[in-house]
């Protein structure tokens, strides 16, 4: 997975690290790089744990959402900068909650890249978090006005 070392670089800082449990500013249990406390992992709640296991554990959270991108994205070949955008919607938000963007998901299949970003700033989760969706939009608008310069 090493075509992905600056996307798992660039969630991590969107993320955001704590080696210990906290709520989200949505209220979700939530450790080290994002990861979504399950009700099975109280253990989480009762100790800190070392960046490497916490890494570990980003790392696997990662390859899900790797798989879960192939499962329903993979037939449209679509572009990195595209890829990578939902990649990332899928690590923050899960897979039912990236779902639920229909239009969004429709434009991005036909590659109107412009459109997905209208209907991604008109959404719920840009008033929670404006800075990384915005940076996300800029991916998909600057890489895709960069593509059609040369």
């Amino acid at each position: 997975m090493t075509k992905y070392k600056l996307l798992k670089s660039r969630i991590k800082k969107n993320e955001g690290y704590k080696s210990f449990a906290y709520f989200d500013q949505l209220g979700f249990p939530t450790i080290g790089y994002g990861h979504l406390i399950k009700p099975n992992e109280k253990i989480f709640f009762k100790q800190k744990f070392s960046k490497k296991f916490l890494l570990n554990i980003f790392n696997l959270d990662f390859n899900e959402t790797v798989m879960q991108y192939e499962k329903n994205y993979h037939k449209y070949n679509f572009s990195n900068n595209i890829r990578d955008v939902l990649i990332e919607m899928i690590f923050q938000l899960g897979t039912n909650g990236q779902k639920k963007f229909l239009k969004m998901n429709e434009h991005m299949k036909k590659k109107q890249v412009f459109m997905a970003s209208l209907e991604m700033i008109n959404s719920l989760w840009y008033s929670q978090t404006p800075k990384r969706v915005d940076y996300l939009i800029n991916i998909l608008l600057k890489r895709h006005y960069e593509k059609k310069e040369k």
